[in-house]
């Protein structure tokens, strides 16, 4: 049996470290990446990002309960 790893898609726009930039005003990554992740970035290609972290906005909140 061939044991396949799923890849679970990504959406920057629920990652931890997608942030706004006001100087840009533009949205950005607020990782630093290499030449590579870059450029899979801008291509929309974040599918196997290894920095994506799922965005709770209510983290906290569910610590204080």
């Amino acid at each position: 049996m061939n044991s396949a790893k799923v890849k679970t898609p990504r959406n920057c726009e629920s990652c931890e470290f997608y942030d706004y930039d006001e100087e840009l005003d533009a949205y950005v990554c607020d990782m630093r990446l290499d030449e590579d992740e870059m450029a899979d970035f801008l291509g929309r290609n974040t599918g196997s990002c290894p920095y994506y972290r799922f965005y709770d906005e209510y983290k906290s909140v569910h610590k204080q309960i």
